[in-house]
């Protein structure tokens, strides 16, 4: 298999994964053009890559450092806006207006509390919260020990749960919608 084979079957497997963490990471419109950029870096650097790794971890890697430098863009440029989540999935279920709204408004609100977060809190619940991956997968991908990860995935559900129950509490009390 040629490396353009190998990385395009990568992509078909392990795509979606790596874009919705990027989602998570930099929010959908920067998430689509890094995934693309995930898989420039791999074909470029398919000879770097060392059979240690699992495909899946290495290629989380690439996206991860590549979120990191895009939020360090964002930083120096002082844009600090909030990216609205667009590509919320809807319910497969007919369902009324009004739900897919609240849906859609509770997908906004855990992405708004997760950006809140500190970038390894951040990292910590889209891989291991979100993407369901392992502590080990997990900790290759994060350059960390397993104990760290578990460790840091425990403070970080303590401090989502924390700014969920900020942004939920506001809502109720501020938002006209809490008036119905």
């Amino acid at each position: 298999m040629s490396h353009n084979e190998i990385i395009s079957d990568w992509f078909e497997r392990f795509g979606n994964d790596i874009y919705h963490f990027l989602i998570y990471r930099v929010g959908p419109t920067e998430a689509e053009d890094l995934l693309q950029e995930v898989f420039i870096k791999a074909l470029k650097g398919f000879n770097s890559f060392k059979e240690n790794a699992t495909p899946k971890t290495w290629l989380f890697s690439i996206a991860r450092n590549l979120a990191i430098d895009e939020s360090r863009k964002k930083k120096s440029k002082k844009y600090a806006e909030t990216i609205p989540l667009d590509h919320a999935k809807e319910p497969k279920t007919d369902t009324s207006p009004e739900t897919i709204l609240d849906l859609n408004e509770n997908t906004q609100a855990i992405f708004d509390c997760i950006q809140l977060l500190k970038p390894n809190y951040q990292d910590v619940i889209i891989l291991r919260g979100i993407k369901e991956l392992s502590v080990q997968e997990t900790a290759k991908i994060l350059k960390w020990s397993e104990s760290k990860v578990k460790s840091t995935h425990h403070r970080a559900k303590i401090a989502l749960h924390e700014e969920l129950r900020r942004c939920f509490s506001y809502e109720e009390t501020e938002s006209p919608r809490a008036a119905r």
